[in-house]
């Protein structure tokens, strides 16, 4: 059994249902116009609560980011008043993490992992496989975040530039506002980079030894791999010659895969579209979710963000994993695998670490492609507090 937090707006998962400023939900709980911490309420064996939280109109400066305990007025179930919104975000906790509004002061906050998609993806791609760590490691609990121009963020207005700093420093200001602190931080492609981009951020050294996990990205140059595959630039490139709003979901389907991109690609892209009409009334078309001019800027930043500085002089307590997909879509070239190496020897004499894994049987959508294997290795970041 895992429980859920969520701050997504405007959302429907089949157990609650709802709009801001307004709460709504189909499991008879009351509406309030202003946000509150809602009580757990019990559904297909899973316990939900949501909430939403925001930052303080002072943002801090980069040195001031710092990663603490849960916040206590959470726990006594206070009103929250709602400022300015940093990222939507889930929380999927295990069995044994206790409820915030239950914790006593005394008792630490529960280990943490983070858990960030990629380029067109949402936090919603890592639901499975967050649940399934949650069962299995019921001590832990995972943030799932949607970055920005992405999801249910798009709808939260940021500045440019749309860079994997910028990201890195929104999820920062995220974890900083829930009063979190972070066991194990996890990123994949995109995410891989903002991941770096968070240790070179925050303050040094860590607040305490983390693991990260960097999936089927490298530290420097995005290389194209073979002819014939998915390349986001161009998926990027071809989604924004599309309408806003589509009549069909195949449609686009149809037309993703005539312009020459697989057709699993084509059906994740659409997952990307909802219903224009936002009652949940059948609808006869459907709207994007993400802001692609922002991932667009995104995406052109994470083929030129260099953090080779960040893997060659780790700070001390911070643990690096790459980890390359069998069948990347991505070029691992001789010198990256090299270098990493070469990190490697270098880290242990530093207090860090740095390691090379390769998911056999898997593309670079790897939860996806070998949730299994990926779930092996993962597996180890957690062992220590599995029960």
């Amino acid at each position: 059994m895992s429980a859920i937090y969520s701050n997504f707006t405007g959302y429907n998962r089949g157990e609650i249902a709802f709009n801001f400023p307004s709460w709504r939900s189909n499991s008879g709980f009351k509406s309030w116009t202003t946000p509150r911490v809602l009580r757990p309420y019990k559904n297909d064996g899973f316990h939900i609560s949501r909430l939403v939280l925001g930052h303080s109109s002072k943002v801090a400066n980069r040195a001031d980011i710092s990663m603490a305990l849960v916040d206590e007025r959470l726990a006594r179930g206070r009103d929250l008043v709602e400022p300015s919104r940093i990222l939507a975000y889930d929380i999927v906790q295990g069995a044994l993490v206790k409820w915030r509004f239950m914790v006593d002061k005394s008792m630490p906050d529960p280990p943490t992992a983070v858990l960030l998609h990629g380029i067109l993806g949402s936090g919603k791609n890592w639901g499975t496989f967050a649940r399934r760590l949650a069962q299995e490691f019921p001590m832990w609990q995972f943030l799932l975040v949607d970055l920005r121009c992405h999801g249910n963020s798009a709808s939260i207005k940021k500045r440019g530039p749309h860079t994997v700093a910028s990201t890195a420093l929104d999820v920062l200001k995220l974890v900083r506002q829930l009063r979190i602190t972070p066991r194990v931080l996890v990123g994949h492609s995109f995410g891989g980079k903002v991941v770096l981009s968070m240790v070179e951020q925050a303050a040094k050294p860590l607040a305490r030894p983390v693991r990260v996990w960097v999936l089927d990205a490298t530290p420097g140059k995005v290389r194209a791999g073979r002819d014939g595959d998915d390349h986001p630039a161009e998926l990027i490139s071809f989604l924004r010659t599309l309408p806003k709003e589509v009549s069909s979901k195949r449609k686009v389907v149809n037309a993703l895969i005539q312009e020459g991109f697989s057709e699993d690609v084509a059906q994740w892209v659409v997952t990307n579209l909802q219903p224009t009409d936002p009652s949940g009334l059948p609808s006869s078309s459907f709207s994007w979710v993400f802001d692609l001019l922002g991932i667009a800027e995104m995406y052109q930043s994470y083929e030129e963000t260099n953090l080779w500085k960040v893997v060659e002089n780790l700070p001390r307590g911070v643990h690096v994993n790459f980890l390359k997909a069998e069948r990347s879509l991505h070029r691992w070239a001789l010198e990256d695998l090299q270098r990493i190496h070469a990190a490697e020897e270098a880290a242990v004499d530093g207090g860090g670490g740095v390691e090379m894994h390769v998911l056999e049987d898997a593309g670079h959508w790897v939860h996806a492609d070998n949730p299994d294997g990926l779930f092996r290795i993962l597996s180890s970041s957690f062992q220590g507090l599995k029960a």
